[in-house]
């Protein structure tokens, strides 16, 4: 299957050089004719769109990432209380239970003909990634972390 459209998020706490690896990967994708989106807020753009009135993809193109550099955080914006293998949902009860929705967000990524994730995380956003890339979603991972706690990396960005 060919590459056309790749998904970007961010996860877990704002670190340094979000938006530098952002605009990196968008520049990068455009000269291999790929479309960008970011999603938004970790996997919640995808799981939860309603929250958003613009949208829970952002269109990522050069023009869109002019300039983003310099700007702290991530233009995706970020959480790590989106996990979809172990969502919080509101039960019946009142009570808060994690759900596995992670078979869901897969068919998002179908349904908006994203061929592949770039992944820019810490481990517990990796981990997420990598049970993904087991599930079938195509997969790159891009270190992240302030607390240099990433197994096979020298040092990440962070």
């Amino acid at each position: 299957m060919e590459i056309k459209r790749i998904a970007i998020n961010t996860g877990g706490g704002d670190a340094p050089g979000l938006n530098a690896v952002i605009r990196a990967i968008v520049l990068a994708a455009v000269q291999r004719g790929w479309e960008c989106v970011g999603i938004r807020d970790g996997y919640n753009g995808l799981l939860m769109p309603e929250k958003y009135p613009e949208g829970g993809l952002m269109p990522l193109t050069p023009d869109v990432v002019r300039g983003i550099t310099h700007l702290g955080g991530t233009i995706l914006g970020t959480t790590n209380r989106g996990n979809p293998l172990a969502y919080p949902v509101l039960g019946e009860d009142g009570q808060y239970h994690e759900v596995d929705r992670s078979d869901e967000l897969l068919d998002k990524f179908a349904e908006h003909k994203l061929d592949a994730l770039v992944a820019i995380g810490g481990d517990g956003s990796l981990s997420i990634a990598g049970a993904l890339a087991e599930k079938g979603l195509r997969v790159v991972g891009v270190p992240k972390t302030i607390d240099n706690d990433l197994d096979h990396t020298v040092a990440t960005f962070g």
